[in-house]
């Protein structure tokens, strides 16, 4: 496994990306109940939306791929793809 960028999103959400030799994975902690998010993927674009008290957030941030499965648990959104 290599380990390849750490980056804060603008919502303060720190994202890691890892790259292995069969894929890749993209996770965030957004600290969050998990029925407050709702993800979306286009092409290699991630478009998570998280309803708070205050309203919704929307982030959006690039993959290093097209998705095959998309999961957030105990508040970690993780996305992954194949090579």
């Amino acid at each position: 496994m290599n380990h390849i960028q750490t980056r804060s999103t603008g919502d303060c959400a720190l994202l890691r990306r890892y790259e292995y030799d069969d894929g890749w994975t993209v996770a965030a902690d957004l600290d969050v109940d998990d029925e407050a998010v709702t993800v979306d993927t286009v092409g290699e674009t991630a478009i998570v939306v998280v309803e708070g008290p205050d309203g919704s957030v929307e982030s959006e941030f690039e993959l290093p791929g097209t998705a095959a499965d998309v999961a957030v648990n105990n508040g970690v959104l993780t996305v992954e793809g194949d090579r």
